[in-house]
């Protein structure tokens, strides 16, 4: 019980935010996830550009026959 108060003690700012508005950082992370497998997929680019686009082909739908 006492490792669980001091576990609750010490995320109640969390808890209390959650609470309030409903959101947390999940869609983020996910976000974040793919954007790595990304990089490991190809396993590093040339230069920022190609990347940029390898993610937003892969987290954002580019389509890849633009009309």
């Amino acid at each position: 019980m006492k490792k669980l108060a001091r576990s609750l003690k010490a995320r109640i700012a969390n808890i209390v935010t959650f609470c309030t508005h409903g959101i947390t950082n999940g869609v983020a992370e996910g976000i974040n996830s793919k954007r790595m497998s990304t990089k490991r997929r190809a396993g590093g680019y040339r230069n920022i550009e190609n990347f940029k686009k390898a993610i937003f082909f892969y987290c954002g739908g580019l389509d890849l026959y633009p009309q």
